[in-house]
C-alpha cells in the first residue's frame, strides 16, 4: 500500500519535536542529578548523542524503504515470523509508554492543580482525548503537531532564559559530577525520553521528499535536545544538585521561581502547566497513533480507526497498575532503559541485515530521481 505523500520536511521535524517534548520534561533534571549530581548537563548531552544514534538508524531505514513502515520492511528484511515478533514487541512497548505517560499526567494534575479529583478521572480523560484524535488520518495527525509546536516550545525557552540569570556557575562544577557512579544508567534513562522519535517510522512513508527525512530528524533532535539540555542546565544552576535531588518535578519548581520582567506575572507555573498539558497530549497522541497504526499494518487492516477504542481499556488498566507515584517512576525508568533495545538495537540489526542483503533503495536514490525529473 502506497502512502499519500503530504508531509513536508518542516512538518516532519515539528512532529518529532512535539512528540519528544512531553511529560518527561518535569522530572528530567531529577533523573540527571541522580546520575551524576553537578554532571547532570553532561549526562543529558551524552543521552542526546545516544538518541541521535537511534534517530539516525530509524531514519536511514525509512529512507531505504520510503514507501513502507517498519512492520512492512522488517518482513522483507528478516522474514515474516521473526519480524512479527519484533513488531509485536514494539507495539506493546509504545502502548505501555502511552499508558504510563497518561498516568504521570494524572499524578501531576491531582498533585498540583485538581487535588480533589480522582486519579482515574484525569487519566481516562487524557486517554479519551488521544483516542478520539487518533481516529483521524495522517494529515490531521500532522496538522495537530504543527499547530501546537509554538505553544510547546515558547514557554520552555522563556523559562530557561529568565531563570538563567539566577543561576550559580559553582553549582555546575565539576562538569562530570562529584560521584558519577550512575552515569551510564542516567544516560540510558534520559535517552529513553527521546523514544518518541520512533514515530518517524510512519512519518517518512508519508513525506513528500523522503530523501530529506534525515534533515528533518536531525533538526527535530537538535531543537528538542537543546531544550532538554537547557532545562537541566538551568535547574542545576538555580537549585544546585543536592536541592534538585529533593524535588519531584524540578522543572515545575523552576517555573515557580521565574518571573517576567516588570512583575507582569510573579510565577509562571500556572501558565507553564497549561502549556505542559498540550505537550503531554501530543506525546500520548503520537504513541497512541503509532500503536494502532502499526497494529493495522501488522494485521493488514484497511485503516486504524476501529482500533482506537479497542485498545483504550487495555491502556487504562496498564496506566493504573503502579501503586504509587514512586513505583510509577521506577517502572518508567526500567521500561525506558530496556526499551532502547527495541528502539535502537532492533532497527540497527534490521539496517545491518538490509545492507548485507542489499535490500532497499540507495540513500540518495530519491534525490537523483528528483534531479533527473
Amino acid at each position: 500500500m502506497e502512502y499519500p505523500r503530504q508531509i513536508t520536511t518542516i512538518q516532519a521535524a515539528a512532529i518529532l519535536i512535539s512528540t519528544i517534548i512531553g511529560v518527561g520534561v518535569l522530572p528530567l533534571p531529577l533523573f540527571a542529578v541522580r546520575a551524576a549530581d553537578s554532571g547532570g548537563p553532561l549526562v543529558t548531552l551524552l543521552a542526546i548523542m545516544v538518541a541521535c544514534l537511534g534517530i539516525w538508524v530509524i531514519t536511514r531505514l525509512g529512507m531505504k524503504f520510503p514507501s513502507q513502515s517498519i512492520v512492512q520492511y522488517s518482513e522483507q528484511i528478516i522474514g515474516k515470523w521473526p519480524s512479527w515478533i519484533g513488531s509485536s514487541l514494539i507495539i506493546l512497548f509504545f502502548a505501555v509508554l502511552a499508558s504510563l505517560a497518561a498516568r504521570e499526567f494524572g499524578e501531576v494534575v491531582i498533585t498540583s492543580v485538581l487535588k480533589k479529583t480522582p486519579l482515574e478521572v484525569t487519566v481516562i480523560i487524557m486517554l479519551l482525548l488521544a483516542t478520539l484524535a487518533a481516529r483521524n488520518d495522517m494529515s490531521t495527525f500532522t496538522y495537530v503537531h504543527h499547530l501546537y509546536l509554538p505553544m510547546i516550545l515558547a514557554p520552555g525557552i522563556l523559562i530557561v532564559i529568565l531563570s538563567l540569570k539566577n543561576a550559580d556557575v559553582n553549582y555546575l562544577m565539576p562538569i562530570w559530577g562529584n560521584e558519577p557512579h550512575g552515569l551510564v544508567k542516567g544516560v540510558l534513562v534520559i535517552a529513553a525520553l527521546f523514544q518518541g522519535s520512533f514515530v518517524q517510522t510512519i512519518v517518512i512513508p508519508a513525506m513528500r521528499r523522503p530523501e530529506k527525512a534525515m534533515k528533518a530528524s536531525m533538526w527535530g533532535l537538535f531543537v528538542a535536545g537543546g531544550l532538554y539540555f537547557s532545562i537541566v542546565l538551568a535547574s542545576v544552576g538555580v537549585f544546585g544538585p543536592e536541592e534538585t535531588k529533593h524535588l519531584l518535578w524540578p522543572t515545575l519548581e523552576l517555573a515557580k521561581t521565574t518571573t517576567l520582567p516588570g512583575n507582569i506575572l510573579e510565577r509562571l507555573d500556572a501558565a507553564f502547566l497549561a502549556v505542559w498539558v498540550t505537550a503531554v497530549f501530543t506525546t500520548i497522541f503520537s504513541s497512541y497513533y503509532l500503536t494502532i497504526h502499526l497494529i493495522s499494518k501488522l494485521f493488514r487492516l484497511r485503516d486504524h480507526k476501529m482500533l482506537s477504542l479497542f485498545v483504550l481499556p487495555m491502556l487504562f488498566m496498564m496506566a493504573m497498575m503502579p501503586q504509587s507515584i514512586l513505583q510509577m517512576y521506577d517502572v518508567i525508568e526500567v521500561i525506558g532503559r530496556y526499551g532502547l533495545i527495541l528502539t535502537i538495537m532492533y532497527p540497527l540489526f534490521l539496517l545491518m541485515v538490509a545492507r548485507m542483503r542489499r535490500l532497499g533503495r540507495p540513500p540518495h536514490a530519491d534525490q537523483s530521481q528528483a534531479d533527473t525529473g
